[in-house]
């Protein structure tokens, strides 16, 4: 569990699986439970559906002075794991650094288990089950969303859950807030 003042997170995902909703709807959350600071922002290039995309988040119970992206996280979040032969997820973590990964691994099963906490959730799986698609390819934010309170002492699942439904209101809200639910149910993780 990270316990700092301020939290620096780091997403990594694919064009389309809402990496940039779920640093957004991480900071609503962080706010319905008492942190005075959040900030969440994109890093765009030359992005597409598939493409390999980051979004930023930052946490902290004082204002957040800092405008710049995070080079050194303390959580990184990876919401698809295929990501990892293209993208160095690794960089700036510090040892004992923790990862949550949407796979089907068990945490022990990555080679860098031992240097970092490491956090699974098959959030794709979740995704699936509660038919959340678009264009037919599972969106896995929320369920990564609803994994976070398990690794991150900042934000609650109740918290998650309420931004979720109030983003999107009605029905598409109840079945993301469920998928949320479920995924924290389903966190193994090696700390």
């Amino acid at each position: 569990m990270v316990e700092n003042s301020l939290i620096e997170i780091i997403f990594h995902g694919r064009g389309g699986q809402g990496s940039v909703t779920a640093a957004n709807l991480l900071s609503s959350a962080a706010l319905k439970d008492g942190n005075v600071g959040v900030q969440a922002f994109p890093h765009f290039g030359a992005e597409r559906r598939g493409a390999p995309v980051r979004a930023f988040a930052r946490i902290s119970d004082k204002e957040i002075n800092v405008r710049s992206y995070i080079y050194e996280p303390d959580i990184v979040i990876v919401q698809d794991e295929s990501i990892m032969d293209l993208v160095d997820v690794l960089s700036g973590l510090p040892k004992k650094g923790t990862l949550l990964i949407n796979t089907s691994k068990k945490p022990d099963e990555f080679d860098f288990s031992k240097k970092f906490k490491v956090a699974t959730v098959d959030a794709t799986s979740i995704a699936l089950k509660h038919k959340l698609l678009v264009g037919g390819i599972p969106v896995v934010n929320t369920p990564t969303l609803g994994a976070i309170p398990k690794v991150l002492d900042k934000v609650t699942l109740k918290s998650v859950k309420e931004a979720i439904e109030e983003y999107w209101p009605g029905e598409m809200g109840k079945t993301n807030s469920a998928a949320a639910q479920d995924a924290y149910g389903s966190v193994e993780a090696n700390f």
